[in-house]
């Protein structure tokens, strides 16, 4: 068991405002990882509440806002599909080989760690105008933000990937 106790007390100069002192347990069978590794460990894990809080609020995948269970399941695995489209997005990624493999990882990452609405208004709710002339579709991107950048690569990522058939 590890115990570990934080002093969160609040102060302006010398004088405390609101005396704060919490402990926190840890229970373990690790023996052989030291005790700040097991704590790394442990907070760590707790980036799970983050993602559940936004397959809450954030993609509406954990309410059930239908008149049967049939049309809940279907809103469900929707929303969960919405949510696996942001994480495929980042995995597939790739960081190049080179000059600029630190910022393309870091992009990465970025990307996978990002909110859900960040991640709809950087990709997926980007102005952009239809164009149809001489036999072919022209998107015509209206607006700019910082993403874009990794928009583009995406996009020449997902075209040179070979069709599975």
């Amino acid at each position: 068991m590890i115990v570990v106790r934080k002093n969160l007390s609040q102060a302006i100069g010398d004088r405390v405002l609101f005396p704060d002192e919490r402990y926190f347990f840890y229970l373990t069978n690790d023996w052989d990882t030291p005790a700040e590794g097991l704590v790394r460990k442990a907070n760590q894990r707790c980036h799970q509440e983050n993602l559940i809080e936004q397959l809450k609020n954030q993609v509406h995948a954990l309410r059930a806002p239908l008149d049967s269970l049939e049309s809940n399941w279907a809103y469900m695995v929707m929303a969960s599909l919405a949510w696996a489209l942001k994480v495929w997005w980042g995995l597939l990624l790739t960081s190049e080989a080179g000059r600029w493999q630190l910022k393309h990882g870091q992009e990465k990452r970025k990307v996978l760690k990002m909110q859900f609405g960040s991640f709809q208004a950087a990709f997926m709710q980007i102005p952009c105008q239809i164009v149809h002339s001489g036999r072919r579709l022209m998107y015509r991107v209206l607006s700019w933000n910082p993403w874009q950048a990794v928009f583009w690569r995406f996009l020449n990522q997902v075209q040179s990937q070979p069709m599975l058939s």
